[in-house]
């Protein structure tokens, strides 16, 4: 299908008519006087600018949005059906629940998007007549197609992409958890570091995709081609013995608690170096587990939230998408740590007084922090050295003396100084 047939019988709308019908979507989401619901349906609105705009529930059904600026926006259950994305820039952008079915995206950058539960895919689109427009339209069964589309980041927990084309789709340090991948072409994706439990790639392609480090817990990929595909490093389930060890490294973690306090008269901090603490899911939620050792331990996913982790080594720890929000970890080691997609927001990560005048310093240096959330954290003299911070979010974040020195800083958001 040429570029011509596509915008055949799409009214082209100018920038300015297109803020007014936004402007008025806005009053509508918000309940305001004089909202009214944006439908956008069989519009070309190619290289327009719809960014940070509220538009969720908007119809833009068979619409051209390509090369649009869309970063940030809001298209929570929006109607994407059948629509022309194609380069269209939506870094960021909410897309929740939006129905995608029939879309193409190729060459889209969706870098940090949220799709969860977004539905890509086949989906019958109304093509019109070259001439004639859409009088004459016939209709064809099209899959929807994100060959090419930069993911990186993006959350696509329980998204549907059975029967999708995704041939070199980057899908590096993603959530895929429950996505429908079935009969899905990932030719040749980017799939290191991203986070598959429970994904379905029954009769996928997955012919030399990358899926070095990702994490593969419950995803069975006997049934898909996955000749020249690079599964090294890939983090499969907990083993039985792990899962028969859970009670006995909380019973350990629970003495660490008693350790803090008893002044140290009962219990002993906790030495769970090398382990695999994922089977204890939400259990040390709020602990007090400070002095604990956890170098080198797997703790994908873990809920820390709210523990008290002070001088805590966690050297070289997989700390991917774990719940550390609101957790103490002054004078923590996180050197090499990997918290990719961590949740940090309202963590402190200030020095720890250890007397008068003596103090020590919370150390990430060369952790790899991509898409981590501090915002709201405490950085104060945090030492970040060498760190991969890139997409990272420090919105609100106490960054006093914060060391920054030979950081991957691109793409991190609220950094409104010249890092050291």
């Amino acid at each position: 299908m040429t570029a011509a047939q596509t915008m055949a019988g799409r009214r082209r709308i100018s920038q300015a008519e297109l803020d007014m019908i936004v402007a008025a979507h806005e009053k509508f989401v918000t309940g305001k006087q004089g909202g009214k619901r944006a439908s956008l349906r069989f519009m070309n609105l190619s290289g327009l600018d719809l960014s940070y705009r509220n538009l969720a529930d908007a119809d833009f059904s068979a619409s051209i949005l390509d090369g649009c600026r869309m970063v940030r926006t809001k298209l929570e259950r929006a109607n994407l059906f059948g629509a022309d994305l194609r380069m269209a820039d939506l870094r960021q952008a909410i897309l929740i629940r939006a129905d995608l079915r029939g879309a193409c995206l190729r060459g889209a950058n969706l870098s940090q998007a949220d799709l969860t539960q977004a539905d890509f895919r086949e989906g019958q689109v109304a093509i019109p007549h070259p001439r004639k427009g859409l009088e004459s339209s016939r209709h064809e069964t099209r899959n929807g197609e994100v060959d090419e589309v930069n993911f990186s980041g993006a959350t696509l927990d329980g998204s549907q992409f059975s029967g999708v084309s995704a041939f070199k789709a980057d899908f590096s340090d993603c959530s895929l958890r429950g996505a429908k991948l079935s009969g899905a072409n990932l030719k040749e994706a980017n799939l290191s570091g991203a986070i598959l439990d429970g994904a379905d790639v029954k009769g996928a392609n997955l012919e030399g995709a990358n899926f070095t480090g990702a994490v593969m817990t419950g995803v069975d990929t006997s049934l898909a081609r996955t000749t020249g595909a690079a599964m090294q490093g890939c983090l499969e389930a907990s083993t039985e013995r792990a899962m028969s060890r859970a009670d006995e490294i909380y019973q350990r973690c629970l003495g660490n608690q008693a350790w803090c306090k008893t002044g140290g008269k009962e219990g002993a901090p906790a030495r769970l170096d090398g382990e695999d603490l994922r089977p204890l899911g939400d259990r040390l939620k709020g602990l007090r587990l400070t002095a604990m050792s956890a170098a080198g331990a797997c703790m994908v996913g873990i809920d820390l939230s709210g523990a008290q982790l002070q001088g805590a080594n966690l050297q070289n720890a997989d700390l991917r998408t774990a719940n550390l929000r609101g957790a103490d970890l002054r004078g923590a080691k996180l050197s090499g740590a990997n918290l990719t997609k961590a949740d940090l927001r309202q963590a402190c990560l200030s020095p720890l007084p250890l007397g008068p005048e003596r103090k020590t310093q919370a150390k990430l240096t060369a952790a790899r922090l991509r898409y981590a959330l501090f915002q709201s954290a405490d950085l104060s003299e945090a030492i970040l050295d060498d760190a991969d911070l890139r997409g990272a979010d420090f919105t609100g974040a106490r960054l006093t003396k914060t060391s920054f020195r030979d950081c991957d800083l691109d793409q991190a958001q609220g950094l409104d100084f010249a890092p050291a």
